[in-house]
């Protein structure tokens, strides 16, 4: 685990001064040269400023982790960032309609964009938690890439040096997806929302909760009775190791939920849906969620 942390810690010093800013007013032109990059939530914001160094600047507009990305509601100055930006990328299938909003309030021919659920080939009414899956944040990385290539020609050989050093700063992440893959590997466990289900999917994990509670929950709608009842059976009968509840969601059923796993020493992991806290990195974000995961499956997990 050592090795991991300092893999990471020299990789983000590779990085340097990439990290996402936050959300600001109108993007600054800093020189001809920059791109203005918009992103409509920070963990995709926080990707796109590590590729692009020093020749991109990066406005994120949902930073906030202790509210809930579904109840965003944009303002003026979000408006001008979409308008005065070179690059926007938004999340797509239904997560950020808001976003595809204001780019049609505000066309510009010159603006090149990305929309993460079109480039995976996913529609809204599917799964949109995309940066829980690793494979996916590799599609986007790519793409990122070779949008600024395309935007910047003369400074293609630097942003292929940034997706060098990006994947680099990802490695750790990426290995402890492994490692826990190899050790737990076929586990139950439990989420109280869909956003775990790309998760336990990289991790190799059997996520046995009630789809149709997951996609409620996650849809902003009271999950059915009958699923309601099927999870609480699950956790009083500690057919799931580890509960992973949405810490930017809880609604009065996930908090029973959770207090009813603690109350059968069943481990509970919090994970989030934007950055946090929001001035982080995104491997830095996703490999403390990863290692809290890992240490709830841990043998003895409550009691220590």
């Amino acid at each position: 685990m050592v090795k991991y942390i300092i893999a990471a810690f020299l990789s983000l010093v590779l990085i340097g001064t990439t990290a996402c800013q936050p959300k600001t007013g109108q993007p600054d032109t800093v020189s001809d040269s920059v791109i203005q990059v918009v992103a409509a939530e920070n963990f995709w914001g926080s990707i796109a400023a590590q590729l692009g160094g020093t020749h991109v600047n990066v406005i994120s507009i949902v930073t906030d982790p202790n509210a809930d990305p579904h109840e965003f509601e944009t303002n003026t100055a979000d408006a001008l960032d979409f308008a005065h930006a070179n690059y926007v990328i938004l999340n797509g299938a239904g997560y950020d309609t808001w976003g595809q909003k204001l780019l049609a309030a505000n066309p510009s021919n010159g603006r090149k964009g990305l929309n993460v659920a079109d480039l995976l080939g996913k529609t809204e009414g599917d799964n949109p938690h995309f940066w829980y899956d690793p494979d996916y944040v590799q599609q986007v990385i790519n793409k990122i890439t070779g949008d600024y290539q395309s935007l910047d020609p003369a400074d293609a050989a630097y942003f292929s040096t940034q997706q060098t050093a990006m994947e680099n700063a990802l490695m750790p992440y990426r290995q402890l997806i492994q490692s826990i893959k190899q050790t737990y590997g076929g586990t139950q466990i439990g989420g109280t929302e869909s956003i775990v289900v790309y998760m336990a999917d990289a991790l190799g994990l059997d996520l046995i909760s009630p789809p149709d509670f997951m996609n409620a929950v996650s849809e902003g709608n009271d999950p059915p009775t009958q699923s309601v009842a099927a999870f609480e059976q699950q956790i009083n009968q500690k057919q799931i190791s580890v509960l992973i509840y949405n810490n930017q969601t809880a609604t009065a059923v996930t908090t029973n939920l959770k207090q009813l796993a603690t109350a059968q020493s069943v481990p509970v992991v919090g994970i989030s849906e934007t950055m946090e806290p929001p001035d982080t990195t995104f491997q830095n974000w996703q490999y403390a969620q990863l290692t809290a995961l890992q240490n709830a499956l841990s043998p003895g997990a409550m009691s220590k």
